[in-house]
């Protein structure tokens, strides 16, 4: 006989105290099969991630004199997770649009943040208003068609252009090699440097070049969890059937293991908070403040965030960044 785990079995559904459903999705978890209380119980207690991770990264905001704009982005990710655990604990479509809907406006409030930086007030104005009426025009559409693809894809399109436009200012920002106008501000001006300046000039050089290498690093990182949370998402929405069969022959507690959407929510929320720290640690850099904040990262498996030099204690990144220098 095979060695198998203490389990028990699921019970039949329980009559749900948020019935009847109303939102225009479910997900691969069987109602109210834990709780009257709760209609997916996995997927509602898995954004207490989001919550955690907001508090920090709310509470590193204020104690380290990070830009608001990064505070209030927090404040949207709690939103998110907030509105995610209603959801999927009542299925009820208000609550429905309290979690899609705060994706889309937390994730145009990056856009602004980074397409605004550095711009004129009036550019700055303009973009703000462009970002508000394509959030409104987002709301009202989605409403209308109450289409849950429209949404992902809107949500998809917002995160994939912020993205790439933060890894193009990454790298034209602080890559030596890609700063023409500095490099030919330089080259008209090397002969006028003193020895001791030419050395500091380099040395700045040197130090943006392992920036960028852990800076990298974080966002492989982030984004590895990101997609893999996304990846095991689909597998539950292609296996489905299979799924609920095999969590229903292992017992629980081993069939939570098995719900691919909570695995989203617990991967998807991590990625994303390696996605602000990153952002946090960026804008230092791009306001000249590369000495004065340091990345505190001390193993792969840790969670990152962005402190004052005087906090960080010595530990900075992983020796994989280190290993560069």
């Amino acid at each position: 006989m095979g060695l198998r785990l203490p389990s028990w079995s699921y019970d039949p559904p329980h009559p749900g105290y948020w019935e009847p459903v109303t939102s225009t999705i479910q997900w691969c978890e069987e109602d109210y099969y834990a709780t009257p209380y709760a209609a997916e119980i996995v997927n509602t207690l898995t954004n207490l991630m989001f919550v955690f991770l907001a508090f920090k990264g709310i509470r590193n905001c204020r104690k380290h004199g990070h830009d608001t704009v990064f505070l209030v982005a927090f404040v949207g990710y709690l939103l998110v997770g907030m509105g995610s655990f209603l959801f999927h604990a009542t299925l009820k479509y208000p609550m429905q649009l309290v979690d899609e809907l705060s994706m889309i406006y937390t994730t145009c409030l990056m856009n602004y943040a980074t397409f605004s930086y550095s711009k004129s007030r009036q550019y700055a104005l303009t973009l703000a208003l462009g970002l508000i009426s394509l959030a409104m025009f987002i709301t009202l559409y989605y409403h209308y068609l109450q289409d849950p693809l429209f949404h992902q894809n809107a949500y998809a399109i917002l995160t994939v252009v912020v993205l790439a436009r933060s890894m193009y200012v990454m790298e034209f920002s602080l890559r030596p090699s890609l700063r023409k106008n500095e490099e030919h501000f330089k080259l008209h001006h090397r002969m006028s440097m003193t020895a001791d300046q030419k050395e500091v000039s380099r040395s700045d050089d040197r130090r943006n070049e392992q920036i960028l290498a852990t800076m990298w690093l974080l966002i492989g990182t982030g984004l590895t969890i990101f997609l893999s949370g996304f990846g095991i998402w689909q597998l539950d929405n292609i296996f489905c059937s299979e799924l609920r069969t095999w969590r229903r022959e292992v017992g629980l507690p081993w069939g939570i293991l098995l719900e691919g959407h909570g695995w989203w929510h617990l991967l998807t929320g991590i990625g994303a908070y390696f996605y602000l720290t990153w952002g946090i640690w960026l804008r230092h850099c791009l306001n000249g403040r590369q000495e004065q904040y340091n990345l505190v990262w001390p193993t792969m498996i840790s969670l990152p965030k962005i402190v004052r030099s005087e906090y960080s204690n010595g530990i900075v990144a992983p020796d994989v960044a280190k290993k560069i220098r």
